[in-house]
């Protein structure tokens, strides 16, 4: 990160300098890419201004505070540039970058699928295996709403599942553990 420090109204003091330099180093965290920070200090009568212009991969966050103490001026300025980078950090998270879309887009084209290319779980349901015959899943399906039913073949003590198909017919998978 390159800083540069700037005093207004006389000769700033060296411990000013060296603070806002490690106060603004903290702020490396919230950044990916190299940034430039310029920093203004100034003084009148008894009152003490702090601002902070940083610059980021073409983003400006700026900040200027007024405070009895130089201290609490630069304090003031840093808290606010770093909301200002973590409310920049949340909308970069929450959107996808244009490029990313644009691919996705085309994938979604040339698939032949027509759900769409954000698939997300929506229910989950925990099923308790009952031992039972192929005869008797056909009977609990016909019994029930169900399409389906999950269940462990008595015989092979094997996992199975059978449905209903759009047909009318039934169809049997079974797994082999």
């Amino acid at each position: 990160m390159k800083i540069s420090v700037t005093f207004r109204n006389g000769e700033g003091e060296n411990w000013q300098k060296i603070y806002a330099e490690e106060r603004i180093v903290k702020l490396k965290r919230y950044l990916d890419m190299p940034a430039e920070a310029h920093i203004i200090l100034s003084t009148e009568k008894f009152r003490c201004f702090a601002e902070i212009n940083l610059s980021a991969n073409g983003l400006n966050f700026n900040a200027k505070e007024e405070a009895k103490d130089m201290h609490l001026a630069i304090d003031s300025c840093i808290e606010k540039i770093e909301k200002q980078l973590k409310k920049q950090k949340e909308k970069v998270r929450e959107h996808k970058p244009r490029s990313i879309r644009h691919n996705l887009e085309k994938i979604g084209q040339n698939e032949e699928d027509d759900e769409p290319a954000t698939s997300k779980v929506v229910e989950t349901r925990k099923v308790v295996l009952k031992p039972m015959s192929l005869d008797e899943a056909v009977m609990e399906i016909e019994g029930g709403k169900t399409r389906f039913i999950i269940y462990r073949d008595s015989s092979s003590e094997n996992i199975s599942l059978v449905y209903r198909r759009d047909d009318g017919n039934y169809a049997l998978i079974e797994t082999n553990s």
